[in-house]
């Protein structure tokens, strides 16, 4: 922790008293530094002459000429006692709930299925089935599922068997819940490649990956008493 920070407190001194660039001039020197990194934002931080770069799921920090990089560090603001880096996570890792493509996915409603979530997932991902339990005690509340078949062929094959099913929440619950493989053919024509090029774009890199109705993502098994927070609070 103090070897951070005594490399955040460098930083910060190799970068005071320079002049002010852009946003604009920052990306580009990013880019032209690493040509290979997507870099999706750039924004300043509080600390002057120090910026956000937002590339691949990752913040990074830079100094405006990009010649020096804080990788995996965590920006935090003392006085509010804010992680700001995963503040900004958040915050650039959200989605407009109704701008997800709803489409591709097939739903699951409990009770009046007044609340909204989307849930990306893979038939064979552990923590997928860790959480399902916790899913199917909602009330009041309409499940999105994205097949995101991420694990292999098998989950693939899982993932089009369920697709292609008569019943898909029935087929799907039955694996998820019960152990029981789906065992249709899966011959059907499926939109498992538009969600993968989907999830690559938002960079959803793991199952399971939630998106509430107030655009807030939240990746992992969560506790069951946190998603109903979340559910309550995106209300």
């Amino acid at each position: 922790m103090l070897a951070k920070l005594r490399i955040c407190l460098y930083m910060a001194l190799l970068i005071s008293g320079v002049a002010v660039a852009s946003e604009a001039a920052v990306k580009q020197e990013m880019q032209k530094k690493y040509p290979g990194v997507r870099v999706e934002n750039v924004a300043k931080t509080p600390i002057a002459g120090l910026y956000e770069v937002y590339a691949g799921g990752e913040v990074l920090y830079v100094d405006e000429n990009v010649n020096y990089l804080i990788v995996g560090g965590r920006l935090v603001d003392v006085a509010r006692k804010t992680d700001l880096t995963d503040e900004r996570m958040r915050a650039l890792n959200a989605v407009k709930f109704d701008q997800l493509p709803l489409d591709l996915a097939f739903r699951k409603v409990l009770g009046n299925g007044t609340r909204k979530v989307a849930y990306f997932a893979d038939p064979n991902c552990p923590y997928c089935k860790k959480i399902e339990p916790d899913l199917a005690k909602l009330e009041n509340v309409t499940i999105y599922i994205f097949l995101y078949p991420i694990l292999g062929q098998d989950s693939r094959e899982k993932s089009k068997a369920v697709w292609c099913s008569k019943d898909r929440v029935k087929v799907w619950d039955d694996w998820m819940l019960n152990g029981n493989a789906p065992k249709g053919p899966g011959s059907c024509d499926t939109p498992i490649e538009k969600i993968l090029a989907y999830g690559k774009q938002k960079n959803i890199n793991g199952t399971p990956t939630l998106f509430f109705a107030d655009g807030q993502r939240v990746a992992g098994a969560i506790p069951a008493e946190r998603l109903q927070k979340l559910l309550d609070g995106a209300r």
